[in-house]
């Protein structure tokens, strides 16, 4: 069995299938993630305290999407994002390779019950917006997405998995404790990005080289 957590403003003992927002990271789903810290810090907003639920889930007969794996890459996980997400593309290279990037990546994810993969909150959702931008490299993209601890989430997209999934607890969460605790893990990943953008990564590939040909490692 494993052990999943999911922040919340609300106790959720059932989650219910076909719920959600369409335009989160991987579309409709419940999303959980294994480190319940993270849990905690997603559970609360500036002004509103929270909980963090507690579930178990037998994962053995679940067909599972892993991003992480090595058979992916990120451009993967770029291609979902930019199917669900909503971003603001306006230059010609952008809408170009937003294009590219859904017709040589885009996973159809309609035979999976359960999808790993990162977490595009926040600052990580503008790291993936500079890269469709041509202003990093996918080099800085692989290192952006490690910044700051954010770890995998968990996402249920089937009914199946919904099925498997078993309440065990839940606790409050305090925004006085936590709000800061996010807050502070997205400023230093930002801090540590700027940092990392202070020189052109001139050997790196772009997005415009990959449209025009260039190979990347799988």
């Amino acid at each position: 069995m494993t052990t999943l957590y999911h922040g919340s403003p609300l106790i959720v003992e059932k989650p219910e299938y076909g719920k959600g927002k369409p335009y989160n990271d991987y579309g409709k789903g419940f999303y959980c993630t294994k480190h319940i810290e993270l849990a905690k810090e997603w559970a609360v907003g500036e002004n509103s305290d929270g909980f963090v639920n507690k579930y178990e889930i037998d994962l053995s007969k679940l067909k599972i999407l892993d991003l992480l794996d090595q058979k992916y890459n990120i451009l993967h996980w770029l291609a979902l994002l930019l199917k669900n997400r909503e971003f603001s593309i306006k230059s010609p290279v952008s809408v170009r390779g937003k294009e590219f990037i859904l017709n040589q990546y885009l996973i159809n994810t309609d035979s999976y019950d359960l999808i790993i993969g990162y977490r595009a909150d926040d600052s990580y959702f503008a790291f993936a917006r500079d890269f469709i931008s041509n202003t990093i490299s996918l080099e800085q993209l692989n290192y952006a997405m490690k910044l700051g601890e954010l770890k995998e989430q968990y996402v249920l997209i089937s009914e199946k998995a919904f099925e498997k999934i078993k309440f065990i607890s839940s606790e409050p969460v305090s925004r006085i404790e936590y709000f800061p605790k996010r807050k502070t893990r997205d400023e230093n990943a930002r801090n540590m990005y700027r940092k990392q953008l202070d020189e052109m990564d001139i050997n790196g590939v772009y997005l415009r080289d990959i449209i025009n040909g260039a190979q990347i490692s799988e």
